[in-house]
């Protein structure tokens, strides 16, 4: 399964007022308490930091913030959210094979990726439950097809 077929699986995902393709954005500028706001609005784990709302400059998510309010307390969500976020954002494209990421994402321990199309614009975001989603449906395609061999079906 590619990346792709993952996006166009997120339109089921369920959660109220997501589509697939929303990629929930935040300026750096913006404060940690606007995004924590966004965060519990649209039910998610992470937003994606761009000043266009087209790149990713960086990324936020819900493990950064309780970290930061475990070490620096509520004062946090006055913060810019520049002072949070994970500025080396990873990224994949459409094209990319969903085990691939699923395995970058399990190793470099973190949970969304924004997917990027070939000049750097944001074309969506997965996240490792998604990956897990994709596969659990490709494996349950590939057992439903083998019994159908068996079966003679």
């Amino acid at each position: 399964m590619l990346v792709n077929q993952l996006l166009s699986m997120k339109s089921d995902s369920g959660k109220p007022g997501v589509a697939g393709t929303t990629i929930a954005t935040v300026k750096p500028s913006d404060t940690v308490a606007d995004a924590v706001r966004l965060l519990s609005e649209l039910r998610i784990g992470a937003v994606v930091v761009s000043s266009d709302g087209k790149r990713p400059e960086g990324i936020l998510s819900e493990r950064d913030v309780v970290r930061q309010l475990g070490q620096k307390g509520a004062a946090v969500l006055d913060s810019p959210i520049s002072e949070l976020m994970t500025r080396e954002v990873q990224t994949c494209t459409l094209s990319e094979d969903a085990l691939i990421i699923l395995d970058r994402m399990t190793k470099g321990r973190f949970r969304h990726l924004p997917v990027v199309d070939q000049d750097g614009a944001m074309l969506g975001v997965v996240s490792i439950g998604d990956a897990v989603s994709g596969r659990l449906k490709e494996l349950a395609a590939e057992k439903e097809a083998l019994t159908g061999m068996i079966m003679g079906n």
